[in-house]
């Protein structure tokens, strides 16, 4: 068994978490211990994205464009 470890999240969000463990057979800390243990992985899989994809990320938010700025482009172009 592991130590023990307090996590403060929304209680919506804990309900959800609970009614999929229940329906996956796992607990909600098999769960996170799950997810966890993904980090590294997901860390080492970003690292062999293709030179395209790799260019690409973040920068998005490297931008200037506002929300609203986008609203009216989208209602420009659709309406």
């Amino acid at each position: 068994m592991g130590d023990k470890l307090t996590l403060r999240i929304d209680e919506k969000l804990i309900v959800k978490a609970k009614r999929i463990a229940k329906r996956s057979g796992k607990s909600v800390s098999k769960m996170i211990a799950d997810y966890f243990k993904t980090l590294d992985e997901k860390t080492l899989n970003e690292a062999n994205l293709p030179p395209i994809t790799k260019s690409l990320q973040g920068i998005i938010k490297k931008t200037n464009i506002h929300k609203e700025d986008y609203k009216k482009y989208l209602e420009d172009k659709y309406l």
